[in-house]
């Protein structure tokens, strides 16, 4: 039986190889994906959303949802000025996001899961504001999530928008909070892991000669936003964070984690900067999993194996 899950994004590069992931997968069931603002505006994060659910084959629906974090000022990922993913990057479709508010959907399917004692995994690959609004107007959707699997964070790695803070949390530090303390059990694939990863050239050739029209996409995005940074990585490639949150879905075994309690600033200067407790210095539970190591060839044997059926002339990709 597949595991029934909700995809939260602001679509965005690695986002995107995130969705095809889930999306090849007959594993996952994807009830939904719900957008946010963040990469890119949310109109932007909502035209790429479709464009990639279309490019799948697969019949999805699309909820757009908050434009904006809860308390802070906007602010935007560094192509924030390109906007929507070109057509010669991604093909435009016309599919469209359906009427139904993304909170609204969340609540109602949250809760149905709840009543039928059967919950949902939420990965959650952008800012976490959707998911703290709802969380926050209704507590009792908390019931009908099995885990939130969650890139977020960063521990030892630093940040990569600011210094002191990933992008996903620094985008809405207080939505990141209302999450952190809900009580839902939590998988964070932080920045100190998703740094281990780096795709290379070969990965992204693979993936344009065998993953079909993903896999060119995948491969056109990868060379317009390259990833690499040399002196940070100390060797070549480039990171596919969201990608790491659907592989862990798909086979836990690749990652190696530890409990903690993570916390989130959430006020001045440092607003967005994380901390995980992981030898119980404030003498609280654990209110997470945080994964701190991934093995760099599985993930991306699986990454290869997972986006050839895009390319399978079977047609193992059903819609």
């Amino acid at each position: 039986m597949s595991q029934r899950i909700i995809i939260d994004t602001d679509p965005g590069v690695d986002d995107a190889i995130a969705i095809w992931l889930a999306l090849a997968s007959p594993e996952l069931d994807v009830l939904g994906m719900t957008v946010v603002a963040g990469n890119v505006a949310l109109k932007d994060t909502v035209r790429n959303a479709c464009k990639i659910v279309a490019l799948s084959g697969k019949t999805i629906p699309v909820f757009a949802g908050a434009p904006g974090p809860l308390v802070r000022e906007q602010v935007y990922g560094k192509y924030a000025h390109i906007g929507a993913f070109k057509n010669e990057l991604v093909p435009d479709s016309d599919l469209q996001p359906q009427a139904e508010h993304a909170v609204d959907f969340l609540v109602r399917t949250l809760r149905q899961a709840a009543e039928d004692n059967d919950p949902i995994t939420v990965c959650v690959i952008g800012p976490m504001t959707n998911i703290a609004l709802a969380l926050g107007m209704h507590p009792d959707v908390a019931r009908g999530i099995r885990h939130i699997v969650t890139m977020s964070c960063a521990f030892t790695a630093l940040g990569h928008r600011v210094p002191w803070a990933e992008f996903n949390v620094y985008a809405d530090p207080h939505a990141a909070e209302k999450v952190f303390s809900s009580g839902v059990p939590l998988i964070i694939m932080p920045l100190d892991m998703t740094f281990q990863a780096l795709i290379s050239k070969d990965d992204i050739e693979a993936l344009k000669q065998d993953g079909g029209l993903p896999g060119e996409s995948v491969a056109a995005l990868l060379n317009a936003f390259d990833r690499s940074d040399l002196n940070r990585f100390g060797r070549e490639g480039g990171p596919v964070h969201d990608a790491t949150t659907v592989a862990w879905l798909l086979q836990p075994g690749l990652f190696e984690g530890q409990p903690a309690r993570v916390g989130v600033e959430i006020s001045g200067k440092t607003a967005g900067y994380t901390y995980a407790d992981f030898w119980n210095k404030l003498a609280t539970p654990p209110n997470a999993t945080v994964m701190q190591k991934v093995d760099e060839y599985g993930f991306f044997s699986l990454l290869r194996r997972v986006f050839s059926r895009y390319g399978n002339p079977s047609g193992d990709v059903q819609a």
